[in-house]
């Protein structure tokens, strides 16, 4: 009797992280298990986009204290080139802030760097498979900066007033857009505009706002309620 061989989807990978010893040790680890293959690393995000433009991966393991643009800039590039590309963030960093600005920023999951080889490789598999996931270290504090029901009302001072006044209602939508963490391109497609008018809106939102990147217009955004 025959026996029947099960298929294996594999996925592919792409490690951004300057300490060489970490990608080595991620790389070593991770080609132990037979649906994952690591097929390219850098030591910077203007090396692992251009490798992610080459080699298409399905899923980036990116850490967010990179030399340069940090992980949380090539993120946003790499999402606005490569929307189907999953991220999953691989860092020490736990604070909440920057947990929530990973999310806006287009990330798919965030790991912290004392995950076990076989937890990582499962988070891998599901976030290829279209999962979110957050390290349950991290997941209570982001949680925290999401407002509570019944402090909903609290939350609507002048301040909070005056900020959503500032925005036009097309304006309010493309905010919703970037806290999703979606790329001009996308949100072009979703109001069927063009992409300079998507970007015109975005370069708007941020001026009033008073902020410098669409990061901290979302993480802004989630924080003072104003979507």
């Amino acid at each position: 009797m025959e026996q029947t061989i099960e298929k294996i989807d594999i996925i592919n990978v792409v490690i951004i992280e300057d300490y060489k010893l970490t990608r080595v040790g991620l790389k070593s680890a991770l080609n132990e298990y037979d649906h994952i293959n690591v097929t390219g690393e850098a030591q910077d995000a203007e090396e692992g986009i251009n490798l992610i433009e080459k080699l298409k991966p399905d899923v980036v393991l990116m850490d967010l204290g990179l030399p340069g643009i940090n992980g949380l800039e090539a993120t946003i590039k790499i999402k606005e080139k490569n929307p189907s590309v999953k991220i999953i963030i691989l860092t020490s960093h736990e604070r909440g802030e920057e947990v929530i600005a990973a999310l806006g920023a287009g990330a798919n999951a965030y790991c912290l760097k004392d995950i076990t080889p076989e937890t990582l490789s499962e988070v891998i598999k599901n976030v290829a498979s279209g999962a979110c996931w957050l390290d349950p270290a991290v997941s209570s504090i982001a949680l925290n900066f999401f407002p509570k029901p019944e402090n909903v009302t609290l939350l609507q001072t002048s301040e909070v007033q005056d900020a959503r006044a500032q925005l036009t209602e097309r304006e309010l939508e493309v905010l919703k857009h970037l806290v999703k963490g979606k790329s001009n391109t996308e949100i072009a497609k979703e109001l069927i505009v063009s992409v300079h008018t998507a970007k015109a809106h975005v370069c708007s939102i941020l001026q009033k706002l008073c902020v410098d990147d669409r990061v901290q217009a979302a993480v802004k955004a989630i924080k003072e309620n104003i979507i």
